[in-house]
């Protein structure tokens, strides 16, 4: 059944957008992340223009964080005092993704801006989770001693001045790189539409030294208030939110996810980082392709000009 998108101005089946969702939320909820960095190329992939599949899968990231950032609340979950130090950065990290994401669209380089930084971050990304899963499962093979770092060790990062207490995280440290993190997930978010769950829980892990106990939440309240940022800004300011595109793929996400976490609960934490690992980097060698791909029309006509 063929629906019309009317901001992203073609006709799309309304059960392979579905099944899109259907997917992208069993992703999301076996790995307990965002998916906004498998849906965004996936949508690209069928032929929706790069600018519309950013702007629009923002608000499906936002409204997919809203449930979760609403149960690890009740759970006390969450560090509020971290979460707003984050957003600091994250709102003008926002910000001024949404500015660059404009003038480079005015500029025409838009699409290959968003085609390379998927390229460069989920071939780094998916490549690094990829061997760190491979290490875990040959040394628990091997029954050799899984090395994990203290979260609550300090490093040179601890040192920085202008430090805050954060009492539910229990850590004391310098509101610098915490700021720093949020603007660059911010920023990634608004250009790329991904939530950066993926990137943003080792940050505070491995770099800030939270604990595992508040990250997933604090991370998730990173994302719900800066996708709804960028999703109005980029409606405000690009319109290129498709309303009706991101409904279809709540209602997919959400279905999905009931299922992906059920089996994410079956399977072992090494072997799921390994699977994750793999699943980013077959994505960014994906774009990788397409950017050398030589394309069956070489000259396009499009207008750039508003009427009037």
């Amino acid at each position: 059944m063929q629906l019309y998108l009317p901001i992203a101005d073609i006709p799309v089946n309304v059960f392979l957008i579905l099944a899109m969702g259907a997917a992208v939320g069993f992703v999301s909820g076996m790995f307990g992340i965002g998916g906004g960095f498998l849906m965004t190329p996936l949508l690209i992939f069928v032929g929706i223009a790069p600018a519309v599949a950013v702007a629009s899968v923002a608000s499906h990231i936002a409204a997919s964080s809203f449930s979760g950032a609403i149960s690890y609340w009740r759970r006390r979950a969450i560090d509020p005092v971290l979460a707003a130090v984050l957003l600091t950065g994250g709102s003008l990290g926002t910000a001024l993704g949404v500015w660059t994401f404009t003038v480079l669209r005015a500029l025409g380089q838009l699409d290959l801006m968003i085609a390379m930084s998927y390229v460069i971050l989920l071939t780094t990304v998916g490549g690094l989770m990829f061997w760190e899963g491979l290490r875990a499962l040959l040394r628990a093979r091997r029954g050799g001693p899984v090395t994990l770092r203290r979260p609550g060790s300090h490093v040179w990062i601890h040192g920085l001045p202008l430090k805050m207490r954060f009492k539910r995280s229990k850590i004391y440290l310098s509101v610098i790189p915490v700021v720093l993190i949020g603007l660059i997930i911010g920023f990634i978010g608004a250009v790329m539409g991904i939530g950066g769950g993926f990137i943003l829980v080792p940050l505070l892990i491995y770099v800030l030294r939270v604990p595992t106990s508040t990250v997933i939440g604090t991370s998730m309240i990173l994302t719900l208030v800066t996708m709804v940022f960028a999703t109005m800004l980029h409606a405000i300011t690009n319109h290129l939110v498709d309303a009706v595109l991101a409904l279809i793929l709540m209602v997919g996400g959400v279905t999905g996810a009931q299922f992906g976490a059920r089996a994410g609960q079956k399977i072992r934490g090494e072997h799921l980082r390994l699977l994750l690992g793999l699943l980013v980097l077959a994505v960014g060698v994906r774009f990788a392709v397409e950017l050398v791909i030589r394309p069956e029309d070489l000259f396009t006509i499009r207008e750039t000009g508003s009427a009037g």
